[in-house]
C-alpha cells in the first residue's frame, strides 16, 4: 500500500536573476512530495504557480491536508489543479515505475524519450543586456531563445537579440503585457526580426482581444491554457503551452496533449523554474511538442545530482526520477 511520507519545502538560488514583466527572482521554492510502499520510494516536484496565489507552504499544507486515494486518476477529481497535485502525480508516476521495473515512458505508452533542443530564456532587460545574454546562449549551443517583453520597447530589444543570436530561432513571452498595445502591428514588426510564435500576448480572461485581429505570427496560450477544461476558449490561439505545475501533474498533461493535437492546436512543454526532478516528467510531454522551453533548471545556480544534462545545445534525459530502478 503506497502512503504520503513527506511534503517539504526547498530554496534553489537563481543564477543571476530571472526577469519577466511582473518582476524579478534571485531564488525558487519548490514543493517536493515523497510515497513509499514499504520498499520502494517515489519522488515529485511542483513550483508554486505564484501568479494564482499559491506559495511552497499552501502546496504543503494542501499535501499535508489530502486523505483521499493515491490513486492518479482520483486525483484529478480529488485535489485541485497546481502545483501540489502536480508534485503527487509525479511521485505516484515514479513509484510506479519502480515497482514495475519500468520507465515512466513505457508505462505510459510512449516512445523511448530523445534528447531535446530546450530554448533558453533571455530575461527581461535592457536591450544591450539581452543583447549580451542571446550571445552568450548561442556561444553555449542553444537554437531556440525565448526572450522575455513587457509591451514597451519590445522592437528594440528583439532587434538586439538579433544582433546578438542572427541566425537562432527566437519565440517571444509577452506575459500579458499587450493589454494596451497595437497586436497587429507588435507582431508585423516581431515577424520581420524572424521570431516565429508570441506567448501569451493579452491578460487571461480577456482572450476576446484576439478576435479578428490581423497577426503576422501565431499566438500560444500560457496563463490561458491550464488543463482540457479550458480548450474551449482558445478558439483565436493557434498553439497551447502545456505546463505540469498549471496542468496539476502528468496525468493532465499527457490528456491535454492528446487533446489539444486532435483539436488542431500546435503544441509548447514549458516549465516554471525548478529542479531536473520537476523538469524530467515535462521532457515526456516534451517529445511531440513543436516548441520544447524547459530550462528551469538551468536558470538555476546549481541543480540536483543526476538531474538532465545540456549538451550540443540538446537537454538529455537522466536517471533521477523515473527510471524504474
Amino acid at each position: 500500500m503506497i502512503r504520503m511520507m513527506s511534503a517539504t519545502v526547498e530554496r534553489w538560488p537563481v543564477a543571476g536573476a530571472f526577469v519577466i514583466s511582473r518582476g524579478a527572482k534571485t531564488y525558487v521554492d519548490v514543493v517536493v512530495c515523497t510515497v513509499e510502499d514499504g520498499t520502494h520510494v517515489g519522488r515529485g516536484e511542483g513550483t508554486p504557480i505564484y501568479y494564482e496565489g499559491e506559495s511552497a507552504q499552501s502546496c504543503v499544507a494542501a499535501l499535508q491536508a489530502y486523505t483521499g486515494p493515491l490513486d492518479r486518476k482520483a486525483l484529478l477529481t480529488m485535489m485541485p489543479r497546481g502545483a501540489a497535485r502536480n508534485a503527487l502525480d509525479c511521485a505516484l508516476w515514479d513509484i510506479e515505475a519502480k515497482r514495475a521495473g519500468a520507465p515512466v515512458w513505457q508505462l505510459a505508452g510512449l516512445a523511448q524519450p530523445m534528447p531535446l533542443p530546450t530554448a533558453y530564456t533571455i530575461s527581461l532587460g535592457d536591450p544591450d543586456r539581452m543583447e549580451a545574454d542571446a550571445r552568450m546562449a548561442a556561444a553555449r549551443g542553444f537554437v531556440l531563445l525565448k526572450c522575455k517583453l513587457m509591451g514597451e520597447g519590445d522592437q528594440d530589444r528583439i532587434a538586439a537579440v538579433r544582433r546578438g543570436a542572427p541566425t537562432i530561432r527566437l519565440i517571444v513571452d509577452a506575459n500579458e503585457s499587450w493589454h494596451d498595445r497595437d497586436i497587429s502591428k507588435e507582431t508585423a514588426d516581431l515577424a520581420s526580426l524572424g521570431v516565429e510564435m508570441v506567448e501569451q500576448p493579452v491578460i487571461r480572461g480577456q482572450e476576446a482581444r484576439l478576435v479578428g485581429v490581423q497577426a503576422s505570427l501565431p499566438f500560444c496560450a500560457d496563463e490561458s491554457c491550464h488543463t482540457r477544461a479550458d480548450l474551449d476558449r482558445l478558439a483565436d490561439f493557434d498553439a497551447v503551452n502545456i505546463k505540469l505545475d498549471k496542468a496539476g501533474g502528468l496525468t493532465e498533461a499527457l490528456a491535454l496533449a492528446q487533446e489539444a493535437r486532435e483539436r488542431g492546436f500546435r503544441l509548447m512543454v514549458g516549465c516554471m523554474l525548478g529542479t531536473s526532478l520537476g523538469i524530467a516528467p515535462a521532457a515526456l510531454v516534451a517529445q511531440s511538442a513543436d516548441w520544447v522551453d524547459l530550462d528551469g533548471a538551468l536558470l538555476l545556480a546549481k541543480d540536483r545530482v543526476d538531474g538532465l544534462v545540456m549538451q550540443d545545445g540538446l537537454l538529455k534525459p537522466g536517471t533521477l526520477w523515473g527510471m524504474g530502478q
